[in-house]
Parts: C-alpha cells; structure tokens; sequence
C-alpha cells in the first residue's frame, strides 16, 4: 500500500531531521513513469506535491487529476520550445539553468496563475553528463527571476554526483548550502533548498536540504519507460 510507504518515507525524513537538529523537509514525491492511479492513490493518503521530469508526460496526469488540488513540479531537464507549456502546467520549475528559459516562462504564465515558482538547477560537480549552471552564473540568472513579472525566485536544485565516498557527497551538499546562504542574502523569499533523493536525502538534510525528492522509497522501482 503506497499509505504505508508515504508514512514510513515521512518518519524517514523526521528521524534525519531529528538528528541533524533542522526542521524536517518538504516532500517532493518523483512521480515520473507513474501512472496516474499511483499518484491519485498517493494523493489519497495525503501527499500534495508532485515531480515530474517530462512535460508531455505530465500534461497528460495534470489532465487525468485535474481535481484532486496538487502542487506539479517540473524536475526533468526544460527545452526552450517546452517553456511556454511548462509555464502553464506547472507550479513549480526547478531546473531554470539559462536566461533564455526565463522570459519565456515569465511571458506565457497564465494571468489567472499565482506566479511560477522557480528554482536555480546548479551542476554543482561540473558533469558532462547533467544540467545545470555554474555556482558563479547563479547571480546573474537569479536577478532575472526576481525582475520577472511573473515568476518568484524560491532556490537553488541540484542532484549531486552519486559519490561512493561519503565525504565527496557531503562535500558537494556543503558548497549548495552556502551558495543557497549566499543567495537568501541577496533575495528576500528564497526559502528552498532541494536536493536530496531516496538514498542520500540524510545527508542532505543534514546540510540544509528543505526539499527532498523521492521516487524509488515510495512507489518501488521505477517502470521502464
């Protein structure tokens, strides 16, 4: 039952906040290749927020649950052909990476719509293989946010590399947490720090995470696409 893992993924996340002395964080529930009766089922028991990597995928499940009320947050990789879709489906967009990215959501956010939430994606390891900007593009591209008419700079994202050496992940989740600090001195409103996944969200938490993403520790393996 997809109730008893969502309460046993929240005890999760209370003990690590417990013994890293921090709040306990938002839970972001990665729905991607889901169907959409494990989301409504997960809704059921109580979660709201919702991560999805691609957005034709999640046109399709913002259509089906249209009435249950949840939060949709974009965490996959945003083509700029993509933007002015995202933009209306969407609450959230976490993987806002270039400039160009950012007058287009801001353009074709919804009058009818609170504005989109946004947070910075960092590759904060520097791999070929992930998204993200560099930690010295983060300033430039966070007072954009701030002047768009329709969007609300929230934080930073980034998905570490999977480091088998602890101390190589904690080191990446300390650089996050004072580039977040950094940034919630220069913006007021920026309260969101997400990073963190099903196997190392207590050593994220530990540094600072406010939001977590987790998939596998809810819904079991993902299917194949």
């Amino acid at each position: 039952m997809l109730a008893d893992t969502l309460s046993e993924t929240l005890q999760h996340l209370e003990n690590a906040a417990k013994d890293a002395h921090r709040p306990p964080p938002a839970l972001l529930a990665v729905s991607k290749l889901q169907p959409a009766s494990a989301v409504a089922e997960l809704a059921r028991a109580g979660q709201r927020a919702f991560g999805e990597n691609y957005v034709q995928e999640a046109q399709a499940k913002i259509g089906e649950l249209g009435g249950m009320d949840l939060e949709w947050h974009l965490i996959g990789h945003l083509q700029s052909n993509k933007a002015d879709l995202a933009a209306r489906l969407f609450d959230w967009v976490q993987t806002v990476d270039r400039h160009k990215l950012i007058g287009a959501l801001s353009r074709n956010r919804p009058a009818d719509r609170p504005p989109l939430s946004v947070l910075i994606q960092v590759n904060i390891d520097d791999e070929a293989s992930k998204h993200g900007c560099r930690p010295e593009e983060i300033d430039a591209l966070a007072d954009a946010i701030a002047e768009a008419p329709n969007l609300r700079l929230r934080g930073l994202m980034a998905i570490p590399a999977p480091h088998e050496d602890a101390a190589l992940r904690a080191a990446a989740f300390t650089r996050m947490q004072t580039l977040q600090q950094a940034l919630a001195t220069r913006h007021a409103g920026v309260d969101t720090l997400s990073m963190g996944m099903s196997g190392d969200f207590a050593q994220a938490i530990a540094h600072g995470a406010t939001m977590v993403r987790i998939g596998t520790a809810l819904f079991g393996a993902r299917p194949a696409p």
